[in-house]
């Protein structure tokens, strides 16, 4: 996977993308990544790019030239057609499921944007997706696209140290994962539960299963509504509900 990530100030992601898992998966050739600073093609002789909107009101509005340029600059030379992706408020909200899509393509196009927003030309003609961190607005998209890409860089194959640590995260399951305990198994009087000293794996999975699902229905109940449960699981869930009513 290669990733250009356009935005006005490239300086923001060096301390993201030199470090931890992101720094690894790129010296290890698992994906790479291009910072282009758009107002590099702005065919203004100051090198704007942005201006005031037309009807009035707050704030300067990105022009369509510079970004429009940086994009066909970045792609014109790539076989595979790109998503190109607006970090904006307006748009999709952030998920696991889209982390998901986005990590089986070859090429992506990340646009930060600033200021008041971008020209509405930008997300009619240009972009193939656009993206929400939150129902919040920030100074600029750089901080929501190193989210989105450590999200899509750690599903990358032979990214995360175990293969089924991905799988297994938080949402990719549609639910929110099980309680995890590590050594010692006694701290200061709080005990890891037996069933995980047991070396049952089947008792563990059950175990977990059933965290799993008390963890969702405690949590974020909004997550088991579109969920299609095994008959199994539905029973786990009933007889949770049924816990709490006691």
């Amino acid at each position: 996977m290669h990733i250009d990530i356009l935005t006005l100030f490239p300086e923001m992601f060096s301390g993201v993308f030199d470090a931890s898992i992101l720094n690894k998966a790129n010296e290890k050739g698992k994906y790479s990544y291009s910072l282009v600073n758009f107002r590099e093609y702005s065919d203004n002789k100051h090198a704007k790019v942005d201006d005031y909107p037309y009807g009035g009101g707050a704030g300067m509005v990105l022009q369509p030239q510079p970004v429009f340029d940086a994009v066909e600059a970045v792609t014109s030379k790539k076989a595979t057609k790109p998503r190109i992706i607006l970090m904006c408020p307006q748009g999709e909200p952030y998920s696991q499921k889209k982390a998901e899509e986005l990590a089986k393509e070859e090429h992506l196009v990340i646009i930060c944007g600033h200021y008041e927003g971008y020209d509405e030309r930008i997300r009619e003609h240009l972009v193939t997706d656009e993206i929400s961190i939150g129902d919040y607005v920030l100074t600029g998209g750089e901080l929501g696209a190193m989210v989105v890409v450590d999200s899509v860089v750690r599903l990358l194959p032979d990214v995360l140290g175990n293969d089924q640590s991905a799988p297994m995260d938080s949402f990719s399951t549609g639910l929110l994962e099980h309680p995890h305990y590590t050594r010692p198994a006694d701290f200061r009087g709080m005990k890891v539960p037996e069933v995980l000293l047991s070396g049952d794996h089947a008792k563990i999975d059950a175990w977990r299963s059933r965290q799993s699902l008390k963890r969702t229905y405690e949590r974020r109940k909004d997550l088991l509504e579109n969920l299609s449960l095994s008959t199994e699981e539905q029973k786990l869930l009933n007889e949770i509900k049924k816990n709490e009513n006691c």
